[in-house]
């Protein structure tokens, strides 16, 4: 009769176990097993920020490929490609400007904003030719303009463009910033608002007229933000929350020591080290802590400030028919989620 009671209670004790660790699993969302992915899709943008530096340091693999899950990084000239790509089911992840941060939200796509990569300053501006007389924003009118449409920094130009009262009197160019650079050398445009590294190409025989950090003291903050794919963040919460850890490595990389992280990114930019640096400086990297703070995302309680600055920009781009719809600041709330930055940070 003893043997019998030990060996039952063995077999309760056993299930209790199965059952917790079920249960501990569940809360970090795990994905061991058949349940985990074969593959995370990544898309990304040519610019030394947090995520190009994890990515040639190789922090997503100390993450993904330790549990035999590869990692497919996918470059996009914009933030047009990678919605396209997020409307297709093609990518998990993809980096871009707020703007079409935006536009996935108002198009209905079922993805959400999950971390800020940097706050722009002068990796994103307005360039001039040299000896061109062009002193202030007021001297393009009449003038043709390039700008990568729906971006960030069309925002922005047309933010500056507004203020100086010659919204009107331009001819703005839609090009990818690949075929800015050629239109520049061509000299096929006056002037063009464009990011790094192709910035950096005008700027050889040019000069910066005004920056977004510029922008953002006029009042028109921007930045570069990471969008999720909700089928792969609610299905692999735990998954996530090592992206972003990832993200963190990259850019405590940058705090730490600068020189090593602009060298890391400089050779798959095809820049040098010290231009590399240059444009890293050129933003503001967010610790995680900031991230989650009344200034930028927020809590998972409580929406913070970035919240309504997608929103003001929303209503604008409304206003210059980029989108037809202006989602509500309830909607710009619900599709900004910290719980994985706080996830990470609770760790």
């Amino acid at each position: 009769m003893m043997k019998k009671t030990i060996q039952l209670m063995l077999v309760m004790l056993i299930g209790v176990l199965v059952v917790t660790a079920c249960g501990d699993d569940a809360l970090e969302g795990n994905e061991s097993g058949s349940d985990q992915p074969e593959v995370v899709n990544i898309g990304y943008l040519r610019v030394p920020n947090d995520e190009m530096v994890a990515k040639t340091e190789g922090y997503f693999d100390q993450y993904f490929a330790d549990l035999g899950i590869e990692t497919n990084f996918v470059v996009f000239d914009s933030g047009v490609e990678a919605n396209q790509a997020f409307a297709s089911g093609s990518v998990d992840f993809a980096s871009m400007g707020n703007t079409n941060g935006i536009i996935a939200l108002s198009r209905g796509l079922d993805v959400e904003l999950v971390w800020l990569h940097e706050i722009l300053g002068e990796i994103e501006a307005l360039a001039v030719r040299d000896g061109a007389g062009i002193e202030q924003v007021e001297d393009l009118k009449g003038m043709k303009i390039a700008t990568t449409f729906a971006s960030t920094s069309h925002y922005s130009l047309l933010q500056v463009l507004n203020d100086a009262g010659i919204a009107d009197d331009v001819e703005l160019v839609d090009m990818k910033t690949v075929d800015i650079v050629a239109a520049w050398e061509r000299g096929d445009i006056d002037a063009a608002y464009t990011w790094q590294p192709s910035l950096g190409r005008l700027l050889e025989d040019g000069e910066m007229l005004i920056s977004s950090e510029q922008a953002a003291e006029m009042g028109h903050k921007t930045a570069n933000v990471l969008l999720a794919r909700k089928g792969f963040t609610e299905q692999y919460k735990g998954l996530t929350t090592d992206f972003i850890a990832a993200l963190v490595e990259g850019g405590n990389l940058y705090r730490e020591d600068s020189k090593v992280a602009s060298e890391s990114v400089a050779d798959p930019l095809e820049i040098a080290q010290e231009e590399a640096l240059m444009q890293m400086e050129g933003s503001v990297w967010l610790t995680p802590e900031q991230e989650v703070s009344s200034e930028y995302l927020g809590t998972s309680e409580e929406a913070g400030d970035f919240s309504r600055v997608m929103k003001q920009t929303s209503d604008f781009l409304l206003e210059q028919s980029s989108i037809s719809e202006s989602p509500s600041q309830e909607d710009f709330d619900a599709f900004i989620n910290p719980e994985y930055i706080e996830a990470y940070l609770a760790r």
